[in-house]
């Protein structure tokens, strides 16, 4: 989607040292405060986000890119002290991280993700953790995410079958029908059944949300395009009021909001 390419970062590598203790994070903003848990499980987003917290690195920067019904994205050095209306967000190059892309995290609202660039120039999906971002999203229903599994899976499908349903294999299936030979006909469409579903079921990118994400995605909302694109290293334990409230703000034609939103980042624990 054209929105995910805007997400602003550079290429480069830190390396932090390993931490097992949870942890969380308080971000302060003239607009209220929220609270995160940082994922044990992605220990090199954890910890070089703490890094960065504990050595003041985002504070003063400002949420500098707003989408309602999307997200909101802050913490890029070259917003701090931004005069309104210059462009700003751009990546800090040695502070990226590799991806820690993890299935069981999916992009719900309240969701602390690290940007980076797109795929073409950037295929080992690296994190800029100079900046983040976090999700707000949208509220779907059932069949809305039923579509859009359609949208992503049926190509797919349509693909896999042309593979197998030849023209050839077409007009043997249909000699074999009009001679009502029934056993020889259930025998090779059988065969050529199985071979779809295993191909497909096999087959990269095809979308099935699961239980967890249709709860999710269908009460609290977030932006079910991101998933599997994206570190997510984190998620809101409190302060959602202060993610819609920053939301809805007022922009100008880059997304930043005509009000500051300025952050401080603190660790809690």
């Amino acid at each position: 989607m054209v929105k995910t390419f805007l997400i602003i970062c550079c290429i480069c590598v830190l390396g932090y040292q390993s931490d097992a203790q949870s942890r969380i994070v308080e971000i302060a903003t003239n607009y209220g405060n929220m609270r995160f848990s940082l994922h044990d499980d992605t220990p090199k987003h954890r910890n070089a986000f703490i890094e960065l917290a504990e050595d003041g690195y985002y504070d003063g920067t400002l949420f500098y890119r707003v989408i309602e019904d999307f997200l909101i994205q802050g913490g890029s050095k070259s917003s701090r002290n931004a005069p309104p209306g210059k462009r700003i967000g751009y990546g800090d190059p040695d502070k990226t991280v590799d991806d820690e892309i993890l299935k069981h995290y999916f992009h719900k609202k309240g969701s602390l993700c690290a940007p980076r660039q797109p795929d073409e120039i950037n295929p080992f999906k690296q994190s800029d953790i100079s900046q983040f971002f976090i999700v707000k999203g949208s509220v779907f229903t059932p069949g809305a995410l039923d579509t859009m599994e359609l949208a992503v899976n049926r190509p797919i499908r349509k693909k896999i079958i042309a593979k197998y349903m030849t023209p050839e294999i077409r007009g043997q299936l249909k000699q074999l029908k009009q001679e009502k030979k029934v056993t020889e006909f259930r025998a090779i469409a059988d065969d050529i059944k199985a071979k779809i579903e295993a191909e497909y079921n096999l087959t990269p990118g095809v979308l099935e949300f699961s239980e967890a994400q249709r709860q999710a995605y269908t009460t609290v909302g977030g932006y079910p395009e991101l998933d599997g694109s994206y570190t997510i290293f984190g998620e809101c334990i409190a302060g959602f009021d202060v993610i819609d409230k920053i939301a809805a703000l007022k922009t100008d034609s880059n997304n930043r909001p005509y009000n500051d939103v300025k952050i401080k980042v603190r660790v809690i624990q």
